[in-house]
């Protein structure tokens, strides 16, 4: 079967445009994401005590990435809007920071991984500005998919 050679989001006159995904099949779709928030060990201690100036970092950071799942095509332009029917933003601490994964799950006609970038991007902003008052060196990084299910393309991972 021979690749298209175009890119899907372009018209041939170079214009982007939204992709017609009307005929597509309606599948669950998953995805997982993943971002990572480096800190010093001080700062790490403080976020998962609850002991921050403006407050406890991890709920108001887990309400953020998932508003962030949902708004996802309001601030990424060709997105389409979802019907997303599951959002779980996690925390793991690590010595020098923290690691923040976010599932999506939907049943639609296209996939979430934009949604589920979002939600761990959202989450790691806002984990940013509740420890800027203690650390203005943070660094927000590793920002990737770590997996995705469902639609044409199928499931793949990366490997961890």
């Amino acid at each position: 079967m021979a690749e298209e050679s175009h890119l899907t989001h372009v018209r041939e006159d170079g214009s982007a445009h939204m992709v017609d995904v009307t005929e597509k099949k309606e599948t669950t779709r998953t995805a997982v994401a993943e971002a990572t928030v480096t800190t010093r060990s001080d700062v790490v201690q403080q976020i998962f005590e609850a002991d921050l100036p403006k407050g406890d970092a991890l709920p108001v950071a887990r309400v953020a990435g998932i508003m962030g799942a949902k708004k996802t095509p309001e601030i990424i332009p060709l997105c389409h809007p979802l019907p997303l029917g599951k959002i779980t933003v996690d925390f793991e601490r690590l010595e020098d920071g923290m690691r923040i994964e976010a599932a999506v799950k939907t049943r639609g006609v296209t996939g979430v991984e934009m949604e589920a970038l979002t939600a761990v991007s959202t989450a790691a902003l806002t984990v940013f500005d509740m420890i800027k008052a203690v650390d203005k060196h943070a660094v927000i990084s590793n920002i990737r998919v770590l997996e995705k299910s469902g639609g044409k393309s199928g499931d793949w991972s990366v490997e961890r």
